[in-house]
């Protein structure tokens, strides 16, 4: 197993995006927020297919909605050494997600850490920290 594969200790920290005001440091941006909080989202930079969106797909897990099409999450998996079996190839769903669940504790300070739990709190209602650890629960739900 690649050094980089090995598990990864992780402190037990609160997650910041959970919290109310995430990134929102001053009154002004509060304001601004709540204003344009209530405007509709036109996301020129989805990763999903419009066509999907448009017939309302079901995705069989969320290793295929989440893993099946983001460059971002494919590179920074190859960044740490993940087989390409794992990223893009024939590996079963769960693998790959546990696969990026090892690798979520080394993109702290990245915005990829801050995308993926957003996306795990807004869309899911996942408040947990993805890692190895917390995959299997997180997978489950």
């Amino acid at each position: 197993m690649s050094r980089l594969l090995k598990k990864t200790k992780v402190s037990p920290v609160k997650n910041p995006v959970t919290q109310e005001g995430f990134l929102l440091t001053t009154k002004t941006a509060h304001r601004l927020y709540d204003v344009a909080s209530q405007e509709p989202i036109y996301d020129y930079h989805c990763h999903l297919s419009p066509k999907e969106i448009a017939e309302d797909k079901k995705w069989s897990d969320l290793a295929e909605i989440w893993l099946g099409g983001d460059h971002y999450k494919w590179r920074a998996m190859r960044s740490n050494g993940v087989p390409e079996s794992h990223i893009t190839g024939s590996a079963k769903p769960y693998d790959k997600f546990l696969a990026f669940s090892r690798t979520m504790p080394r993109l702290l300070r990245n915005p990829l850490w801050h995308w993926t739990h957003l996306e795990l709190d807004r869309v899911f209602g996942i408040k947990e920290i993805l890692n190895e650890d917390t995959a299997p629960k997180i997978w489950a739900k």
